[in-house]
């Protein structure tokens, strides 16, 4: 009975570090990109928030992006909150492209219209760390 019991908990202890992936699972570090366009919709959900973005191409085609940011506790504690970011919004967001090329992106910092950049927290272990200058 014990050793079920252990074996339980250990399944339970493991599973949420096992989804919660590390940076170099998914994002490349020697892709970073710097993505300009407007916000259409921004999910506060665990283990990652993500940003929805429009990107407006030279060509008029539009590119729907997705950056993931930090959890969403990180990100309020960080002075980020759901009012911080409404459809609509142009933003700057630099961060690293996802292995697979996909339309995906892990955001380090986002810049508002009013200059204003705040850390997306997104990068977990693994990612590049980039001074502030």
């Amino acid at each position: 009975m014990k050793t079920a019991a252990a074996v339980l908990f250990l399944v339970l202890a493991v599973r949420p570090a096992i989804a919660h992936h590390a940076f170099a699972a998914e994002f490349d570090a020697k892709k970073p990109v710097k993505i300009r366009g407007t916000v259409t919709k921004m999910e506060w959900i665990n283990p990652h928030a993500w940003i929805h973005i429009d990107v407006k191409k030279p060509d008029g085609t539009v590119e729907e992006w997705m950056i993931e940011a930090g959890t969403p506790n990180t990100l309020l504690r960080r002075g980020f909150t759901k009012d911080s970011l409404k459809a609509g919004t142009e933003v700057v967001v630099d961060g690293y492209q996802s292995k697979d090329g996909s339309l995906r992106a892990n955001g380090r910092d986002i810049t508002l219209p009013n200059g204003q950049t705040l850390f997306l927290a997104g990068s977990s272990s693994g990612a590049p760390y980039e001074e502030k200058k």
